[in-house]
């Protein structure tokens, strides 16, 4: 998916989060959008996805030639991000097999497919109130990204993972990312972002501080 942005800002209230944002993200770049908490990437990042609408500027989405439509732009993105929750009350095959109904998975992979590859398989019948914040974060990151869509964004993925499970997430996106857009949200963490070949400085795009 292409995503271009033409002068985009986005206000709440008085307060400018970002304002100018004049972009492209080419289909199949993988681009990294740097700044500390707080700065405004996660805004930035839904913006792109078409979640929030911004308050200047506009943004066009294309699958090859073909422009979508604002309200289908859902259709084909996947995103993980820490304040996006979980359906709590279901089991996890519960939980994969609602995300598929509406985000179908990459050929060859199913709902037990997804468990074991996030390292869950033990945990089929589990409610996922009961995850540790780990495994629900890995259950995240293994939904966004082994979902058949051709813009991928990732918001801070190394939330609540350890040394070991950053490795596991690292692998996982080399080895599902494929030819889609990608858009990783980072405080500059390497390991969130290595799989990125550019950069996006959302500091660029703060008015001066008076």
């Amino acid at each position: 998916m292409k995503v271009t942005l033409h002068q985009v800002a986005k206000h709440f209230g008085r307060e400018v989060v970002f304002h100018g944002v004049d972009i492209t993200l080419a289909s199949g770049s993988r681009t990294a959008l740097l700044g500390p908490n707080g700065s405004g990437k996660s805004t930035l990042l839904q913006v792109i996805g078409g979640a929030i609408i911004p308050t200047a500027g506009h943004i066009e989405h294309h699958v090859g030639e073909r422009p979508v439509l604002q309200e289908e732009v859902y259709k084909h993105v996947a995103i993980a991000a820490p304040y996006l929750g979980l359906y709590e009350e279901l089991s996890l095959t519960q939980a994969i097999d609602f995300h598929a109904r509406f985000k179908p998975f990459v050929a060859g992979i199913g709902v037990k497919d997804v468990a074991r590859i996030a390292y869950l398989d033990h945990a089929l019948e589990k409610p996922i109130m009961h995850f540790s914040s780990g495994m629900k974060q890995r259950l995240k990151l293994a939904l966004a990204i082994l979902s058949d869509t051709p813009l991928l964004l990732l918001d801070e993925p190394a939330s609540n993972l350890d040394a070991e499970a950053i490795e596991w997430y690292r692998t996982l996106l080399r080895d599902h990312v494929g030819q889609r857009t990608l858009v990783v949200a980072s405080n500059r963490q390497l390991q969130e972002h290595d799989a990125c070949t550019a950069a996006i400085e959302i500091g660029d795009y703060k008015p001066p501080a008076r």
